[in-house]
């Protein structure tokens, strides 16, 4: 299950990955499971992972799209491979370091007519932290 704190608690979210959105990368919280900050002390941390995609294409949208699935992929294998008793908590601070799209657009000659073509990047990287239950 993926995680997220939002002030005093830690609430399970749902992801909320959406090229048509001001902030692409979001999470929603899906209010399945919340636990304290108190409680979450006596977690321990397993690891940490930093995601990053690249896509590249002729349509902007379809592009940043696919970077989007491709982030969510990840982020999705993470929480499926968590172990009894572990949760996936996404680490980025919403005011300081929460990743975002970055676009990158260059000019090419297609059958001799000037096309734009798109390159997305994420950063900084989405870091989400594997955390194990206390007894």
């Amino acid at each position: 299950m993926i995680f997220r704190r939002y002030g005093n608690a830690y609430h399970s979210v749902e992801l909320n990955f959406d090229s048509k959105a001001l902030n692409e990368i979001g999470f929603r919280r899906d209010r399945v499971e919340s636990i304290e900050a108190d409680h979450f002390a006596s977690f321990t941390k397993v690891g940490t992972h930093e995601l990053v995609a690249e896509a590249e294409g002729s349509v902007q949208d379809e592009t940043e799209g696919v970077l989007l699935a491709r982030l969510a992929e990840k982020l999705v294998a993470l929480d499926r491979a968590l172990g009894a008793g572990e949760v996936l908590v996404v680490d980025n601070d919403q005011g300081n370091d929460w990743p975002k799209t970055k676009q990158t657009t260059t000019n090419v000659i297609v059958a001799g007519e000037n096309k734009l073509y798109f390159h997305y990047s994420v950063g900084p990287a989405l870091r989400a932290s594997v955390w194990r239950r206390g007894s």
